[in-house]
Formats: C-alpha cells, sequence, structure tokens
C-alpha cells in the first residue's frame, strides 16, 4: 500500500472558467505513481492553488477570482478519525462551510502557516490571513489584509504570486512578481504580520520560492527572465539573501520563456524547474560543498547549481509541479493533463510514466 498501510491520493487544481473540472481526487499507486481520477468537485470557482493540512484531514483551496475566497474541504474518512484522506475509493471530498472573502483580487496560492491560512492575492498585491479553527475549518473572515507596496521594477505596482512558510515553522515568505521582492512574515499578536523585505533585480519577476531541506538555502524562481537565484535564508533572523542568479534555459531569451515553478529533492542533492513556452522541465544538481561557504561554485563554475539536462514536460504550459515518493508531477495547463515522472535518486533526470487529461490544470498536491 503506502507508508504506514495508508492509501495516497492527489488533489488537482483547475481553471473552471477555463472549462476545467474543479478539484480532482486521484488515486496515486505507490508502485509506479500513476494517478487514477476517483472523484470530482465544481462547486468553488477556479480552485487554482490548493494545500493539504498536516494531519491529512483537511484541503485548502484558493478561489482565483477578482472577488477573491479561500475555502477548506473535509475529506472522506476524516469524520471516522482516519485522518488519512482515503475514506475508500471513490470519497468526494465535501466543502466545510462557505468560502471566505480574502478582500483581495485574483489569490494566486495558499498555505498554512501560524494557525491561519495565507493567501497570496496577485491581481491586488497583497497578503490575507484567515484564521484556522481547531477542527479545521475556517473562521468566517479574514484577520488581516496586508497590502504590498512599491514601485517594482518592469511592473508598477504589487503582484503576490505565492505565500509558504519556511522549514523551521517560524516564518513565510511572499513572493512578489510585481514590485521584485520578497516579504518575510512573523506571527504578531497570533496574527502573521510583516517582519521585512528583499530586493531582487528589477524586471525579474519572482514567481515561487523553494527551500533547501537544511534550512540554509532558498531557490528563487523568476517568471519575467528564464531565471533562478541562489539565496542564504536564515531562520533565527528571519532574512533572505540573494547570491547568485542562473539561467534555467542557457540561451532562451526573455519573452520567449516563463518559468512557473520549482521543486527540490527531499535529500536536497537536486532541484527542477518548469518553464512555459519551452515546455520543458531543467534538472540540477545542488553543489553542497560546506567548506566554500556563500556562493559556492560547482564544476563548471555556475554558482550553487549546476544544469545537468532539460527534457520535455509531457505537455504543455507547465504551471506547476511537485517532487513525492521519487515521483514528479506536473499540471500542464494549456494542454490539459497531469504528467508523472519517475525520477533516478542517483541522477535526478526524469524519466515520463504516464498522464491522464485534466482540463486546466492548474496544481498538484500530494498527500
Amino acid at each position: 500500500m503506502t507508508d504506514g498501510g495508508r492509501r495516497r491520493r492527489a488533489f488537482i487544481g483547475s481553471f473552471t472558467t477555463a472549462g476545467g473540472p474543479g478539484l480532482v481526487t486521484a488515486d496515486l499507486s505507490p508502485d509506479d505513481g500513476a494517478l487514477t481520477v476517483l472523484s470530482t468537485v465544481n462547486g468553488l470557482p477556479d480552485p487554482s492553488c490548493l494545500a493539504l493540512s498536516p494531519d491529512g484531514r483537511t484541503l485548502y483551496a484558493v478561489s482565483e477570482t477578482a472577488e477573491g475566497a479561500v475555502a477548506a474541504f473535509r475529506l472522506p474518512g476524516a469524520e471516522d478519525g482516519a485522518g488519512d484522506g482515503t475514506g475508500g475509493a471513490g470519497g468526494v471530498p465535501e466543502q466545510a462551510g462557505s468560502a471566505v472573502p480574502v478582500h483581495g483580487d485574483g489569490p494566486t496560492h495558499l498555505c498554512l502557516f501560524a494557525g491561519h491560512v495565507l493567501t497570496a492575492n496577485y491581481g491586488s498585491g497583497s497578503v490575507t490571513a484567515v484564521p484556522v479553527r481547531a477542527d479545521g475549518s475556517l473562521a468566517r473572515s479574514a484577520s488581516g489584509v496586508f497590502p504590498h507596496t512599491g514601485p517594482g521594477g518592469r511592473r508598477q505596482r504589487s503582484h503576490t504570486h505565492q505565500v509558504q512558510p519556511d522549514p523551521s515553522g517560524r516564518w513565510a515568505v511572499a513572493v512578489d512578481l510585481g514590485t521584485d521582492s520578497v516579504r518575510v512574515y512573523a506571527p504578531a499578536d497570533g496574527t502573521p504580520a510583516p517582519h521585512g523585505e528583499v530586493a531582487l533585480r528589477a524586471g525579474s519577476g519572482p514567481r515561487h520560492l523553494a527551500f533547501h531541506p537544511d534550512g540554509t538555502r532558498a531557490y528563487l524562481l523568476h517568471e519575467l527572465s528564464p531565471t533562478l537565484t541562489v539565496c542564504r535564508w536564515d531562520a533565527a533572523e528571519g532574512t533572505l539573501r540573494p547570491l547568485a542568479e542562473i539561467p534555467v534555459l542557457p540561451g532562451v531569451p526573455s519573452g520567449d520563456a516563463y518559468p512557473s515553478g520549482v521543486a527540490v529533492s527531499p535529500d536536497g542533492r537536486f532541484v527542477w524547474t518548469a518553464t512555459r513556452g519551452e515546455d520543458v522541465l531543467s534538472v540540477f544538481e545542488v553543489a553542497d560543498r560546506p567548506d566554500a561557504g556563500d556562493g559556492v561554485a560547482g564544476a563548471d563554475g555556475t554558482p550553487g547549481l549546476r544544469l545537468i539536462a532539460t527534457v520535455p514536460c509531457g505537455g504543455h504550459w507547465p504551471r506547476a509541479l511537485v517532487e513525492s515518493h521519487g515521483f514528479l508531477y506536473v499540471a500542464n495547463e494549456r494542454s490539459g493533463n497531469v504528467t508523472w515522472f519517475a525520477l533516478d535518486p542517483d541522477t535526478g533526470m526524469p524519466r515520463r510514466r504516464g498522464s491522464i487529461p485534466v482540463t486546466a490544470a492548474s496544481c498538484v498536491v500530494v498527500g
């Protein structure tokens, strides 16, 4: 079966306004990583990004609309204490209460942090905090909305694209494509609040960040230029320091390729990125030399990372990717499919193993 005998599930978000089925639940085979669709829920408009609670009982989804909202879904099996989201084949997630307005336009990402769900609101350029109740459901209203301001580089106003906790759980980081910056949030009187900000290269358009599992490094992917910035993360102070910006697709100019997602292997040896337009995955080896300090150079002189290869993503317009138990899952928005790859544990190379159709797929979460 799986770890501890549990069946595993994948949850897939999609854009209903583009014909997507909404929230999709799929069975996940532990042997070959294969996905089999079990159910769909189409009650929440544009559930483009999902987050699973640590106990596996609740799934949270943004509604990426102009009104902007977030909703909680009770997963099958939670009511009997299973807490693993299995609930037997074909179980359907059930929305727990009404969707909660985030008072922001176009929430594109969310995470659980300090007893709250945080949403990154792209259209209005803000972060919203919604309290989570003891049973996993959401409070009826947000406890805080934090607008981001600044002239930015290429864009003239904020476009917050991602928010996520750091490995220590003490901080959350919000990546802002519009202001070319990353903001750090910390709990304050029980509600997350801004702590600090780091500026990045003007016009780079940072989109998504992934932490190295050792908690001292982070990899920041840029949408408006096909590059990745290697950063030093200080969990004691809650500070991020950019070290070096490197290409994910050497020789491909800005305007032809739009990076979207980044993932790090659990052992910290490999980094993968997805790029739309070129429709490829880039595979990096981490240059892990503890004696070299910041700005460590790999064998080819690339600080922190060495590009190994690029491979087709298995579809068109890869919007998101996630690694789980030796497999890589890619949501291809415009071709309407989710593709999975087996990962070579020695080289990090993805080998395509299969695909399922999901119209306007935007996100994959594995539990």
